[in-house]
Order: structure tokens, then C-alpha cells, then sequence
């Protein structure tokens, strides 16, 4: 299978964002002293090398192509879900498993809040939606089409005013001195 760089990415057009060369460079750098110096917990190394291998790879590269491919025919089919059915905005658990504990790396994580923004570059975002098991918070994430941050921010701040599922932290007991 071939892929085709889109339209609005390709070698002509400047990088902008993260993808700018002077973004990246300073990134890359840090990246790389980071993981030279091994000041990291081991878990998460292959993480850092996936993160370096994708910041340095060309904007050719077939796999960055097939990413790039695959991202927009997904972001093309949330847009056509959402016009089908007449949506506003998507709205789903942030998380659909409650906190690991510190150190559990093997359960899972749940973390649903980068499956559907990041890759279509979607806006999103969190309001608390409660507590699992009495006393983990628990959010409820918001994805709206491209440009729909004011009509996120209305959503969520109705959502908060009509069910005061936020909470002040509890503090820390203070000292007897």
C-alpha cells in the first residue's frame, strides 16, 4: 500500500507547532539529554525512544505517511459521525478504569482521554463528572468539531453549574507545633 502525504502536509509548507524545526530542535536536545543521563524511571524508556524516533523522523518517512494517513481518514469519519447524527460534541469517560496505584505498571490504565482528540486534533475538554469508589475523581471528557472551543466551554460550564460535581481537594491536617 502507498500513502500519500495530504494536501496540507507536505515538504514546501513551513512546520509550525511542535513540528517547527526550532521547536523541535530544542525538544530533540532535551529529549536526548534526558535520556543520556538516565534520570528516569526505567519504565517508561521505550516511551522516550518512540517519542525521539517519531520527533526526528523525516516528514516523508512511510510510517510518519501511514500515521498521517490513517489519522485523517479517522478524523474524516468522527466529522461524518458527527454530522450524521446531528452532534454538537462526543462526550465519554476520561478514564474508564480507576487510578493505578503508585508503582502498578501492569493494570490498566484506562486513560481514555487521548483517543479521540490528539489524533484528530479535535478540541476536548474535562469536567469533573464525580467519584469512583467514593473517593477517585472522575471526569467526563467533551470532544467538539474543529473550531468549537466556545461551544465546549458553554457545555461544560452548564454541565458544572446544574451538577456541582466539583470538589475542593481535601488538605492536609495542619500541624500541632
Amino acid at each position: 500500500m502507498t500513502f500519500v502525504v495530504p494536501k496540507t502536509i507536505n515538504n514546501s509548507q513551513p512546520r509550525t507547532g511542535w513540528k517547527s524545526s526550532s521547536c523541535i530542535g530544542s525538544l530533540i536536545g532535551r529529549l536526548s539529554s534526558l535520556i543520556c543521563s538516565g534520570k528516569f524511571d526505567p519504565s517508561i524508556k521505550e516511551r522516550l525512544l518512540a517519542g525521539q524516533k517519531m520527533a526526528t523522523a523525516p516528514i516523508d518517512d512511510p510510517e510518519y505517511l501511514k500515521g498521517e494517513f490513517y489519522r485523517e481518514k479517522y478524523r474524516q469519519a468522527v466529522l461524518k459521525a458527527m454530522a450524521d447524527h446531528d452532534l454538537d460534541a462526543i462526550i465519554y469517560p476520561t478514564w474508564n478504569n480507576p487510578p493505578r496505584l503508585i508503582g502498578d505498571l501492569t493494570s490498566p490504565h484506562g486513560n481514555n482521554s487521548g483517543l479521540m482528540s490528539p489524533p484528530t486534533g479535535f478540541p476536548a475538554l474535562t469536567v469533573p463528572m464525580g467519584f469512583s469508589h467514593g473517593k477517585y475523581p472522575a471526569g467526563l471528557q467533551m470532544l467538539g468539531r474543529p473550531f468549537s472551543e466556545g461551544t465546549l466551554i458553554q457545555y461544560a460550564y452548564a454541565y458544572e453549574q446544574a451538577t456541582l460535581h466539583r470538589q475542593p481537594p481535601a488538605v492536609t491536617p495542619s500541624s500541632s507545633r
